[in-house]
């Protein structure tokens, strides 16, 4: 497996970074009806998809993580569950297109039986479908990797950002490589992606969320960084950085929100408090955008802030990318 080399980066030094930054944003809570008193979290950006604009998000009660995948259309200021769409056993929902049909993934988790120390397994299983009533599953990724993303490039091939964990990956590595055809998208394929070995130091973890391309042709990633606390406490941050399809080089990342940027809330639990989830970003006019997130694994937020890819596309690739 190949490697990219390049001086990690840190929580904390990304994080004296956005704070000198002094990004403005306003947020706004979500609000969704309809599930059984049940939480949304971990929502992707909306997507439009029979005619609306549709939110897919991790549905499941606050002492539970028996999840499901709900899709939700907007009405009189509430998110319900839109009529006729299917709902998928599996966490943390993600949605792109490719040929013309609807790819969505979630993350099946399941619990290791007999193991003295609890440990859970899982693996992202990805469904495909000219509308959300026809999606059928189609393929299924490695054992301990989840943060799976797809984009479809302008020759038709098809950008997958990885996130291997264990032997290699430790906690979690992003990886890149580009498949011909969906056909590709398979366990083995994915696990031959180059690691951007060193984007994170070693007690520290990322992954992708979203890709969007941009107008230079490269690619915008969306994703987050965590790291434990001294407590065990979790701690996750939204990123981005950029990748160049022809050659796999990147940016730097830089973070784009913390916790503390949106409204206060709930958490399912006291060490989930500062853990943003970067579910989809939506770009809009004037250089501004929209980050869809989730907030503590018990809430959805969105917030608008200026756009983070548009230095990607404004600034030369000499300035930005890592040989």
């Amino acid at each position: 497996m190949d490697t990219l080399s390049h001086r990690p980066q840190s929580c904390m030094q990304l994080l004296e970074e956005y704070a000198a930054s002094c990004i403005e944003g306003t947020a706004l809570k979500l609000r969704f009806a309809e599930v059984g008193g049940r939480d949304v979290y971990n929502i992707t950006a909306p997507f439009k998809a029979e005619g609306v604009d549709v939110i897919a998000g991790r549905v499941e009660a606050r002492d539970s993580e028996d999840a499901e995948i709900v899709f939700f259309a907007e009405r009189d200021g509430w998110w319900r569950p839109l009529p006729g769409a299917p709902s998928l056993p599996y966490q943390d929902p993600f949605v792109c297109s490719v040929g013309g049909e609807w790819i969505v993934g979630g993350v099946e988790a399941w619990a290791i039986p007999d193991d003295p120390n609890g440990f859970s397994c899982w693996r992202t299983v990805f469904f495909r479908g000219k509308t959300l009533g026809e999606l059928r599953h189609f393929a299924t990724g490695p054992d301990l990797m989840k943060d799976i993303r797809l984009l479809e490039l302008p020759d038709g091939r098809i950008a997958v950002c990885t996130r291997p964990q264990g032997a290699v990956g430790g906690l979690g590595q992003i990886g890149f490589t580009v498949l011909d055809s969906l056909e590709q998208l398979t366990a083995e394929r994915l696990e031959q992606a180059t690691i951007y070995d060193d984007q994170f130091i070693p007690e520290e973890w990322g992954g992708a969320n979203e890709l969007h391309l941009l107008s230079n042709g490269d690619i915008g990633v969306l994703g987050h960084i965590a790291r434990y606390d001294e407590a065990g406490d979790r701690h996750y941050y939204p990123m981005t950085f950029a990748i160049r399809p022809d050659t796999g080089a990147r940016t730097a990342m830089k973070i784009i929100a913390v916790r503390s940027d949106f409204e206060p809330g709930s958490a399912k639990r006291p060490d989930l408090t500062d853990i943003l989830f970067s579910g989809g970003l939506k770009r809009l006019p004037g250089g501004r955008a929209a980050l869809y997130v989730g907030a503590s694994d018990a809430e959805a937020h969105v917030m608008h802030l200026p756009d983070p890819f548009l230095e990607y596309e404004q600034s030369s690739r000499e300035e930005l990318y890592i040989a």
